[in-house]
């Protein structure tokens, strides 16, 4: 039994491959023709030009792409915290959420308490 060399068996595959995307393409323009003719059908029926295809078509490709994975509410959907403290010399304000800002930890270890920084509420 004789051993074919690697170069004769690549052309030997690459040979099938050709052949089978050649039957793959005929039988894709087999299966095309009878929707292409449905669809031109349903355009004369129903009065459709390709102009309005065409721009149906752009509008869809223009459209943000659909994922699957659930959409995030947008940034600007946030609610907005109102400020609960502000500093009385430089006006700075922080909302109480998360870490203290540098002058509220400042303040608070020379022995100011945080309640000092405390808006008012406007009456």
């Amino acid at each position: 039994m004789a051993r074919s060399s690697y170069a004769t068996q690549k052309t030997r595959l690459e040979k099938e491959k050709a052949k089978i995307e050649k039957q793959l393409q005929s039988l894709q323009a087999k299966q095309r023709k009878p929707v292409i003719t449905s669809i031109v059908r349903s355009m004369r029926d129903y009065g459709i030009t390709p102009e309005e295809i065409l721009a149906a078509f752009d509008r869809k490709k223009t459209s943000k792409p659909t994922t699957s994975a659930p959409r995030k509410p947008a940034a600007s959907a946030k609610r907005v915290v109102p400020p609960k403290y502000r500093h009385p010399e430089t006006h700075a304000e922080w909302t109480g959420r998360g870490k203290p800002p540098r002058w509220v930890s400042e303040a608070e270890a020379a022995g100011t308490p945080r309640e000092a920084f405390l808006i008012k509420p406007a009456a």
